[in-house]
């Protein structure tokens, strides 16, 4: 269980910061929620999807993920559907290293061709769901997180 102050990635979404757990009522059935801000919006999580959050990594785990991030290869055999199917699954995973692979393999294919506007859309979700945690795990503001990713991204 968490509580408030905690920082925590919710996969899909994002890293924020618990700022306080409610109980509401919505269709008639009574539940805790926990109250956070991801990305400038205040979102409310059932606490029973506690499984789908994770504690955000620390420090050194990001700069693992950015020492390694242009290691490994691409999968280039997948077609768009599957493509799309496996980057969200490892998305889905709220695991960081996978969410960086995904920005890596979207990224190569790019300098290859132009991206579907699925791919782009997944691209740019990607990239903002590490960002997020990359600025709560190394305490840092917004734009120097988006510097040391584009940074990363550009070596």
């Amino acid at each position: 269980m968490f509580h408030i102050g905690d920082k925590v990635l919710y996969p899909m979404h994002g890293a924020g910061i618990i700022e306080a757990i409610e109980e509401r009522e919505i269709l008639g059935n009574k539940q805790l929620y926990y109250v956070m801000s991801i990305r400038s919006m205040q979102v409310m999580f059932p606490m029973d999807t506690i499984l789908k959050i994770r504690p955000i990594v620390d420090s050194d785990v990001v700069d693992d993920v950015i020492t390694n991030f242009h290691d490994g290869e691409s999968d280039t055999s997948l077609n768009p559907n599957q493509r799309y199917r496996c980057n969200m699954n490892k998305i889905r995973t709220g695991d960081i290293y996978q969410g960086a692979e995904v920005i890596r393999d979207l990224i190569r294919m790019s300098k290859k061709r132009a991206l579907s506007t699925g791919d782009k859309a997944m691209l740019d979700n990607a990239q903002q769901i590490l960002i997020s945690e990359v600025i709560l795990a190394k305490g840092i503001p917004q734009e120097q997180a988006l510097d040391l990713f584009n940074q990363v991204v550009n070596n």
